[in-house]
């Protein structure tokens, strides 16, 4: 969430920056200013009341030394009743620190002074694409077609097992996932990131601390009897690690990376552009996350985004790389870059990655910061995700332009881990 400093200091660059999102800010910015000044009066005067306190208890002391008995008797009667309309104003700024927190976290993250705006996909930047599409020919299939010739995915015992949306991998499907998992975790380890492998339910502070809740509590699975969540992304365990703690900058970049399952509820999502491993329920994905140094966030962002750049280009897919505009980026973005691999056989543009800085937005949730050398204050450190990648639309893209007449082609990138170059 955004620091009630930057509101308090900046009230109309952020309502004009938010405006790039098309959110109109001035509402509930002007409530939490308007929260704010009273939590503060009422802390000034709970102050006041302590202090007056302070001032009774000693008098008293003194009281009693001198043997006023009535004159002390007098003073605790004060001090009870000063002790009551502190338990009071205590509530009331509890009730008022409460609902500030409540306003707080409905303001978007402001975006980056590069996003421009716009309403969505058909406004992103394409800032480069690379690859080469391959020629397929016109009876070239999609790959909910191939997994059924080769029988490598099996949608409808997924659905059998659990519902639509949850696929059993099998055979050689089930290696090339395998496959694909292993070589993002090798490369993420070339890059210099450390595996983690956490869990795949989180408490409400976790979901929190990342941005998903209460932005996003309807497109996550709730185990309602003990209040968790399944992730939606391992960006959320592995981020949430740094929550409430202090790190000093010479620990900074931290470099973490995690592979686990991830769930969506993707409610509403339907039609054609959904079929097969276009949306599912659960996939599989590597994220990788950075703690950055706040004067050197968009330089982690930059190598974030050539370290998924460099997982395209070697499984050979065709690329092109979007930076979102306004009206296309999450709550808690400052800058996404988008990455979509060609499909052949679909002839369309498929998202299998995005790599975001959130600056302090997350952090300030989190409460995560670092400590620079030789200072005393503590300053907000910047969190960095992206997908290295997701798995689901990947292995589509293999699929569909890999296809030849003997079988489809294993990128040679990925024969050391499949130990076979031909699902045939």
């Amino acid at each position: 969430m955004l620091t009630l400093n930057l509101i308090r200091e900046k009230r109309d660059f952020v309502i004009e920056r938010l405006k790039i999102k098309n959110f109109d800010a001035a509402p509930l910015v002007d409530r939490v200013l308007e929260l704010d000044l009273r939590r503060r009066e009422t802390q000034k005067e709970s102050d006041a009341l302590l202090a007056e306190q302070n001032k009774i208890s000693k008098e008293i002391g003194m009281l009693i030394k001198s043997g006023d008995s009535a004159g002390a008797e007098s003073a605790r009667a004060k001090t009870a009743s000063l002790k009551e309309e502190s338990r009071r104003l205590a509530e009331k700024l509890a009730a008022l620190d409460e609902e500030l927190r409540t306003e707080l976290v409905k303001i978007p993250n402001l975006p980056h002074a590069s996003v421009n705006p716009g309403k969505g996909a058909e406004d992103n930047f394409k800032v480069r694409e690379g690859g080469t599409a391959v020629e397929l020919p016109a009876d070239a299939l999609p790959h909910w077609e191939l997994i059924k010739k080769y029988g490598i995915i099996d949608f409808e015992l997924g659905i059998k097992l659990t519902g639509a949306g949850f696929p059993v991998y099998k055979g050689k499907g089930a290696k090339l996932e395998r496959a694909l998992i292993n070589f993002f975790l090798d490369e993420g380890e070339k890059a210099g990131y450390l595996e983690i492998l956490p869990p795949i339910v989180v408490n409400e502070d976790s979901g929190f601390g990342t941005g998903q809740l209460p932005d996003k509590e309807g497109q996550m699975y709730h185990v309602t009897a003990d209040n968790f969540y399944l992730i939606p992304t391992a960006e959320v365990p592995v981020t949430n690690i740094y929550r409430d703690v202090i790190l000093n900058s010479e620990d900074l970049p931290v470099k973490n990376m995690g592979y686990t399952p991830c769930f969506r509820r993707e409610a509403g999502s339907w039609g054609a552009h959904v079929r097969g491993l276009n949306r599912l329920h659960q996939f599989d994905k590597v994220e990788i996350v950075q703690i950055a140094h706040p004067e050197h966030s968009y330089e982690a962002l930059e190598e974030m985004v050539s370290h998924v750049e460099g997982l395209v280009r070697k499984l050979d897919l065709p690329y092109r790389i979007m930076r979102l505009c306004g009206g296309d980026m999450s709550f808690t973005s400052a800058l996404t870059y988008d990455f979509e691999v060609w499909s052949g056989a679909q002839k369309r543009w498929l998202e299998v990655s995005s790599v975001s800085n959130f600056e302090s937005f997350q952090a300030n949730r989190l409460k995560c910061r670092f400590r620079e050398k030789g200072e005393k204050q503590n300053r907000l450190v910047h969190t960095l995700n992206g997908s290295a990648l997701a798995l689901p639309r990947i292995v589509a893209a293999i699929l569909e332009n890999n296809q030849t007449k003997e079988g489809i082609r294993i990128p040679e990138v990925l024969v050391k881990y499949t130990g076979f170059d031909l699902i045939d």
